[in-house]
């Protein structure tokens, strides 16, 4: 069963790190879940589809850097911080351009760890919400008529009512009833929602520019 809970992986092979990475997050409200290994959390990875991950760079078996190359291959985007020792820092950076979003250097500032979490955490949360959005205004475009649609392409494009009515071929009077139809079904609440929403599913584009006329 997949996950959706906000958790943050600690993955570090050094007990100490684990302990006290695990004790900071909890305190400041966050839950956690700590491994010794990338192979273990690997074990649980597929099930992921929230929170975030933090992980030494430097660990036996199974490199911070071998880790995020398994994640990109599971399509998993659930965003890396990695860890790091001071001379480490090439790893790290290698390990940002494989996907990593930060790196720390230890000893770590906690306030500059916790900061770090909490941007991850939000980016996840926005992206999921992002997401969410778009899915939910495909479904009412789904529900519109193709003469709804083009209507709907004429307005994004920042034509007036008698500009798309002679573009297609009908009566203004029918381009009001459509447009009154197509912000019904839409939900919007205004041509400036509308316009948002079409900026949302990518129907804002060079082809909308103008609606093909039809008889």
């Amino acid at each position: 069963m997949p996950s959706d809970k906000a958790i943050v992986h600690v993955i570090d092979d050094d007990e100490a790190v684990r302990h006290s990475l695990a004790f900071l997050l909890a305190t400041a409200g966050i839950d956690v879940q700590t491994y010794d290994s990338a192979t273990g959390f690997l074990d649980v990875a597929p099930e992921l589809n929230a929170g975030c991950i933090i992980t030494d760079v430097r660990m036996p078996e199974l490199s911070g850097i071998d880790l995020l190359r398994r994640l990109r291959e599971l399509k998993l985007a659930v965003p890396v911080i990695v860890i790091t020792g001071h001379g480490d820092v090439p790893l790290a950076v290698e390990a940002m351009k494989i996907g990593a979003i930060d790196f720390l250097e230890k000893p770590f500032d906690e306030e500059v760890l916790l900061a770090s979490v909490r941007f991850a955490l939000n980016a996840v949360d926005r992206e999921q919400k992002r997401e969410a959005e778009r899915s939910e205004i495909e479904g009412r475009l789904a529900g519109l008529s193709n003469r709804e649609r083009d209507v709907l392409e004429g307005l994004v494009a920042g034509h007036a009512n008698k500009q798309i009515a002679y573009d297609l071929g009908i009566s203004p009077r029918t381009i009001e009833i459509y447009r009154a139809n197509l912000m019904t079904k839409m939900r919007a609440a205004s041509l400036s929602d509308l316009v948002r929403m079409a900026l949302i599913t990518g129907i804002l584009g060079p082809e909308s520019d103008s609606p093909t006329k039809k008889t």
